[in-house]
């Protein structure tokens, strides 16, 4: 009995080590506060690929640029401080320009339009030149707002951004449309955008609604701007490295997933930003109403495609979308 109990004991023992080499820890990292679905969706679905995988992955997830700021996320991705982010097709862009053409001004309509183009061939086209040039695989696409300004100083025409200084990310193409109507302006770090705005560093900034309210930034503006000038969305971004070792079942889990969860953090972009223009009317803001169309006609006369690596076909491709 005693030898049989004994070879019980070693053989569940054997079976937690074999177990505990199958589990693969993974990370998972963004540059969001953990308020955001950003965030609440990614640990959601580090949860559930864990479930649906029979504990052979667990994913911790990073927030709040933890492991870095989104630069270095994706640099991290090939140095393998990393293994998935969520990142735009902006930084996307530095491994293959044409990507980032979705960043252009005024691309899409709305973002209705955006998630008709993440179903398109041209989607899966920039997706796949992405991974040819990188070696990492976009799974899925989530909406991250539709992007507008906020100022120190009344904004209503293209014009009235003169001289103005104003924080774009470190990206080509986001200084399109701010540098199209004559503002003066610098990249700040993410995390360091509230502290620019409350020193004087610069006077206005530009982010979708829901960002604006949880990065606070209404606290140290007077203005809101409604240039809806890019319909943003953030890529969820598997590393080269991982991806290439996953098998095709759990390339399937991964990808079903992180999908639900782009889905689910979507679903709950829209329904806050749908309520966040009287909310800010409410703490005192002035949300100003702009002519989107003189802001386009600037940007276009004003800005070439070419300038930043993009492709005007890629461009006509995704406006044509229905």
């Amino acid at each position: 009995m005693k030898v049989r109990l004994l070879l019980g004991a070693t053989a569940i023992i054997l079976a937690s080590a074999i177990t505990a080499q199958a589990q693969t820890a993974l990370k998972w990292a963004h540059v969001y506060e953990t308020s955001e679905p950003f965030h609440t969706e990614s640990v959601w679905a580090a949860e559930e690929i864990g479930k649906r995988t029979e504990g052979r992955y667990k994913i911790d997830v990073f927030p709040a640029s933890q492991l870095g700021k989104e630069a270095d996320l994706n640099q991290g991705l090939k140095l393998g401080t990393v293994d998935i982010i969520i990142s735009g097709s902006s930084f996307a862009a530095r491994e293959y320009a044409p990507i980032g053409v979705t960043y252009f001004p005024y691309t899409f309509r709305d973002p209705g339009h955006l998630l008709a183009y993440t179903k398109s061939d041209v989607f899966k086209n920039l997706a796949k030149g992405y991974e040819d040039a990188s070696g990492n695989h976009i799974t899925a696409v989530t909406y991250y707002g539709t992007r507008h300004t906020t100022s120190n100083r009344p904004i209503s025409k293209c014009s009235d951004m003169q001289g103005l200084k104003m924080r774009v990310p470190d990206v080509p193409a986001y200084l399109a449309m701010p540098r199209a109507c004559g503002a003066n302006t610098t990249p700040i770090a993410f995390a360091e955008v509230y502290l620019a705005l409350q020193n004087g560093t610069v006077e206005a900034q530009e982010n979708p609604l829901t960002t604006i309210e949880a990065k606070k930034f209404f606290e140290v503006q007077k203005h809101i701007v409604l240039t809806g000038h890019i319909v943003d969305h953030l890529n969820t971004v598997v590393s080269k490295s991982v991806w290439s070792q996953l098998s095709n079942a759990d390339k399937q889990i991964f990808t079903e997933v992180m999908q639900e969860a782009a889905e689910r953090a979507t679903k709950i972009i829209g329904e806050r930003e749908d309520g966040l223009v009287a909310t800010f009317k409410e703490r005192g803001l002035e949300v100003t109403e702009v002519d989107k169309a003189d802001f386009e006609a600037n940007v276009v006369d004003k800005v070439a495609l070419e300038d930043f690596g993009y492709r005007k076909e890629d461009w006509e491709a995704i406006r044509a979308v229905k």
